[in-house]
């Protein structure tokens, strides 16, 4: 039986996530290892300034006590897994991972985590879109659900198609699943990015900072598709990164510079 770990950054009690373990159970052995709160953003994080515990929900279910999804790969490797697992998920997380977010998302964090330990993982994120009331409109995760199917049990039939220390990157557009075009092959595009923080006082009048969410909103690349731009045109985005980040374009003329 194929062993499949899955983790996220939105808590062990998220729906995506639930919805995830629900789609993967019938494709091989599931353990979920997730952080016990939300831990949106907090990029490729390990804790090393205290200890971390599992706390075991259900059969093969373990939240980490504020562990982030990072911890909880590298620690379930260590306790859990006699053998390494045949493949890695992170997700569904709740809104986009797309563009230079993938830096600061947690949810791909986790994938960066498995490829490191010579695991395929893929991240796959639900993006959401807010209305003019600034509600979120979502359709739930049914199609999020099939497309992680589809691609596990492609995975699983044959080889993972990207060689070590990269991973996939999934994201789903907000739409009923009877209006999605299909796959489409991206690379991260270039998001804009703004400078939204709420200033807000205590009861005591201290000052405090609440950073806001920037809105989904990019620039247009010429010459290429783009995860944005896949979404927008209601294809689910499979974007492979990579965790080597040296700009080889620029070696040249860096040592010219020197």
């Amino acid at each position: 039986m194929k062993q499949i770990l899955v983790t996220n950054d939105d808590g062990f009690d998220s729906k995506g996530l639930e919805a995830l373990v629900e789609a993967l159970r019938p494709l091989g052995e599931v353990t979920v290892v997730a952080p016990t709160i939300e831990k949106s953003a907090c990029g490729h994080s390990l804790t090393l300034t205290k200890p971390l515990r599992f706390i075991e929900v259900s059969e093969r279910f373990y939240k980490l006590d504020d562990g982030t999804p990072s911890d909880c790969i590298f620690l379930a490797l260590n306790k859990l897994f006699n053998n390494n697992p045949d493949i890695v998920i992170s997700g569904i997380n709740i809104g986009s991972n797309m563009g230079e977010d993938i830096t600061y998302s947690g949810t791909a964090s986790a994938g960066m985590e498995a490829v490191l330990q010579g695991i395929p993982a893929i991240a796959i994120s639900q993006v959401y879109i807010r209305d003019e009331n600034d509600s979120i409109t979502q359709f739930g995760y049914e199609l999020a659900a099939e497309s992680i199917v589809k691609l596990v049990e492609k995975i699983f039939a044959g080889d993972f198609p990207l060689p070590p220390r990269k991973f996939l990157n999934i994201n789903i557009p907000p739409i009923p699943k009877d209006e999605c075009k299909g796959f489409k092959v991206t690379r991260a595009g270039k998001k804009h990015y703004g400078f939204h923080a709420e200033v807000h006082h205590n009861p005591r009048g201290l000052e405090y900072y609440w950073i806001g969410l920037p809105k989904l909103e990019w620039i247009a690349t010429k010459g290429h598709i783009t995860d944005f731009q896949a979404i927008n045109d209601r294809f689910v985005s499979i974007t492979p990164i990579q965790l080597d980040m040296t700009s080889y374009d620029d070696i040249k003329a860096l040592e010219e510079w020197l």
